[in-house]
């Protein structure tokens, strides 16, 4: 059987196992709510456990974990937080970069050892963009020819009964719909992603136009930061903090908002920002290399360098429709033609099957 653990927003793991005898296709899927590829994979015949990469505390844990449950493969996202656990287990393993690991870990002396230790034992590993491989390379040399490129595919399944007005007023925005624009901002509450960024600003521009929002969504990840964006939020009006959704939920939420805003320190591929595209809503991103990567400017979305000039283009967007209708139009053909769920399935299937039998097969 196989043993598959990816680690969700650089901190979930899902853990897969496949039987041996199985001629199904493996398929890993790459999304930011992890039960829909755990429901995707179980559909293909897998039988997958979510855990979370805290819930091991010693090399001991992990190595009882992978004898209890006679797993005999893994495929980690993140090379330090995933990777690292992996190590020395016997097992074949690849892993997938998960975008801080690169652009912070990488520049920590000991974390930069530990994950050129992993990349010795890993089969193989799999950068997001062209940009993420040439970064691993230069740091690592001896990883060459066995790191892979292949973007995020996307898929999204909004929820049909999902009711937008219950949201909001769940919410606590008490205004008409119709004239309401709700910028959504997803992601787990940590301060790499920063989601406090912004508050300032749109919280000043709310107070201006009071039909504008920010909603933040997402689960808590490090919980001392939860508590001072929780305060934060109290203390700003125009600006709500909603919990981790259920994914079909969260399309939902998607479809039904304004924009969606990225506004990350740092980022590997955004997958909410591809999946805003596909749900034809404009996205509004920091322009960071992890983002300006997927967005380019004026064409599939908006990139601001500061909270001022993100206010400015949410105004310019919000009063020049037929900007949105461009941006829109051109970031779902963008995510149909180059974030193809297909071709992220065919390639997990090839990968996987790279940690099937000895290195040499």
């Amino acid at each position: 059987m196989l043993f598959q653990s990816m680690f969700q927003d650089e901190e979930q793991a899902v853990i897969c196992t496949e039987p041996a005898t199985s001629h199904v296709p493996y398929h890993v899927r790459l999304c930011t709510r992890q039960r829909s590829h755990r429901d995707h994979l179980e559909a293909a015949g897998h039988e997958c456990i979510l855990k979370d990469a805290f819930d091991f505390e010693s090399p001991s844990e992990i190595a009882n974990f992978i004898k209890a449950e006679s797993l005999e493969a893994a495929l980690a996202l993140h090379l330090y937080r995933g990777g690292r656990l992996l190590r020395g287990h016997g097992i074949p393993f690849g892993v997938i970069f998960g975008g801080t690991d690169l652009n912070e870990d990488v520049n920590q002396g000991e974390k930069n050892k530990v994950m050129g230790k992993v990349l010795e034992e890993a089969r193989f590993a799999v950068a997001f963009t062209e940009s993420m491989k040439e970064t691993a390379q230069t740091q690592w040399p001896h990883a060459k020819g066995k790191i892979f490129v292949q973007s995020q595919g996307i898929s999204t399944a909004p929820n049909a009964a999902f009711n937008w007005n219950s949201f909001l007023q769940r919410s606590e925005i008490n205004q008409s719909a119709d004239h309401l624009h709700v910028f959504l901002l997803i992601c787990g509450l940590r301060r790499v992603k920063d989601p406090l960024y912004l508050v300032d600003a749109f919280s000043e521009w709310h107070q201006e136009e009071p039909n504008v929002y920010m909603v933040i969504v997402g689960p808590e990840v490090d919980p001392v930061f939860t508590r001072e964006v929780e305060a934060k939020v109290k203390r700003s009006p125009g600006v709500r903090l909603v919990g981790e959704m259920a994914q079909e939920d969260l399309h939902a939420v998607v479809k039904n908002s304004f924009a969606v805003v990225n506004s990350s320190v740092s980022e590997g591929m955004s997958a909410a920002i591809l999946e805003a595209m596909d749900l034809e809503v404009p996205v509004l991103a920091r322009n960071i290399p992890g983002n300006a990567a997927v967005v380019t400017h004026e064409v599939t979305g908006l990139l601001f360098s500061d909270p001022q000039e993100f206010v400015q283009l949410a105004k310019r967007l919000v009063s020049d429709p037929a900007l949105e209708k461009e941006v829109v139009a051109n970031g779902r053909d963008y995510v149909r033609m180059y974030h193809s769920w297909q071709a992220e399935r065919d390639t997990y299937g090839h990968l996987v099957r790279m940690l099937e039998g000895s290195p040499e097969d």
